[in-house]
């Protein structure tokens, strides 16, 4: 099996940086972006297996890119991290096409890769 690619927009550097780590230790090949802008440009030069994003971000914030690629025009999943941790916020996000939702707060890095993991085994579902 080829090693699979995640985008991580987050604006946070030390987050940004947590992920790549702990997302390379685990395997995948990762490609990041600061805020929704660089993420849009990101997946236009070439489309990721997972797209994992911050909502508030500078520039152009998640809910922005989720409208960009609403989910029946894209191939991959796209799931949410997020500090907002209303029912609003996330009815929102789910609303706009995301798979999964989590509060920052609330998950650890550990939960994070698990979601990843299930989300790449059913990523072929996508395809069909």
């Amino acid at each position: 099996m080829s090693t699979l690619n995640i985008l991580i927009a987050e604006d946070d550097a030390v987050l940004r940086e947590v992920y790549v780590k702990k997302f390379s230790l685990s395997g995948f090949n990762i490609r990041t972006a600061e805020n929704g802008q660089k993420a849009v440009e990101l997946i236009e030069q070439e489309k990721p297996d997972l797209l994992v994003i911050d909502l508030n971000m500078p520039v152009m914030d998640g809910f922005s890119v989720l409208e960009r690629f609403p989910r029946s025009a894209r191939e991959f999943p796209i799931l949410v991290l997020s500090n907002f941790g209303d029912t609003k916020n996330r009815e929102r996000g789910l609303s706009l096409g995301a798979d999964d939702f989590f509060i920052k707060s609330e998950m650890t890095i550990k939960t994070l890769l698990d979601k990843v993991t299930a989300l790449m085994k059913t990523k072929q579902m996508w395809k069909k």
